[in-house]
């Protein structure tokens, strides 16, 4: 038998919230563990993402992402979480990077708290269907969908859909069997959906000052299926990344900032900041905190 410890952190945390944003497991040396091991302890855990660190020759760590159902090659949350543990094993400290399926990621932190990752450049493709159809895959009217929708990678492709407000994006309930007729690159069928919030509300991290005035309130969503059914991810660092892509697909004017509210329909309220620089870098940040530690007998 063997014994493995890991981590649980929650990423993207909203203000003094512990117990908000997108929970993590990260397991801290997966030298020894091998693939399909890896693939049954995130289904063990049955979080969204589980990770494993191991040695790199050309990053401060190498990480592999799992869900409970497959691997993936670039996920936000799981990068800025493993991150903070990395840090915390001293395997880098405010600056480093994590080598990944999608490349070697850059990330810095800000205090003991506040991660950011630079995405990788993005690219973009065009729908192919109709506006009509892209509606009613979403549950919502046509006349809801904004400018544009586009499949865009900044290392997960995912479909991302401007509706043209709150009340829309609060409305939204993605039909299963339409879903799965939009596939990523990946064979994926992912939506990421986002509009202007028109007020900041009581508890959330723009209505307390910390970004007054300096950035755009957007509320998000995103979807993905699981067998017969449409699950909402409570804070999503890939789309919001691909966000950024979105905007430089679309000749948005640079350098352009946001915070996004994502997860509220989903009981786990997250903050997460984008920033796309005027070289068109994007940027994703959130708080990470650590929950707990434990080790695995198996």
């Amino acid at each position: 038998m063997a014994s493995y410890s890991y981590r649980l952190v929650n990423v993207f945390t909203r203000g003094a919230q512990v117990l908000s944003g997108n929970p993590l497991c990260v397991f801290e040396n997966a030298a020894a563990i091998d693939d399909r091991t890896m693939q049954a302890l995130a289904r063990q855990f049955n979080l969204s993402e589980t990770t494993f660190i191991l040695p790199s020759s050309n990053a401060n760590a190498r990480v592999r992402i799992f869900t409970p159902f497959y691997e993936m090659p670039f996920a936000g949350h799981p990068t800025l979480g493993t991150a903070h543990v990395c840090r915390a094993l001293g395997l880098g400290g405010n600056e480093l990077t994590l080598e990944m399926k999608a490349g070697v990621i850059p990330v810095t932190a800000e205090g003991a708290d506040r991660w950011t990752l630079q995405a990788n450049p993005p690219r973009w493709r065009e729908v192919a269907e109709p506006i009509e159809a892209v509606a009613a895959m979403l549950g919502v009217e046509p006349r809801d969908i904004g400018e544009r929708p586009l499949w865009v990678s900044t290392g997960r492709e995912q479909l991302i859909v401007p509706l043209t407000g709150e009340e829309a994006i609060r409305r939204a309930r993605p039909q299963p069997d339409a879903l799965s007729r939009f596939v990523s690159e990946h064979g994926g069928s992912m939506a990421y959906i986002f509009a202007p919030r028109s007020t900041a509300r009581a508890g959330d991290d723009l209505a307390s000052g910390a970004a007054a005035g300096s950035r755009e309130s957007l509320l998000a969503r995103f979807f993905f299926p699981q067998g017969p059914a449409v699950l909402e991810d409570p804070a999503t660092g890939s789309a919001t990344a691909n966000l950024g892509g979105w905007c430089i697909a679309l000749g948005r004017e640079l350098p352009c900032r946001f915070e996004i509210s994502q997860g509220e329909q989903a009981a786990r309220p997250s903050t997460l900041y984008l920033d796309v620089d005027a070289d068109r870098r994007v940027h994703v940040s959130g708080k990470v905190i650590e929950l707990g530690r434990g080790t695995l007998t198996i």
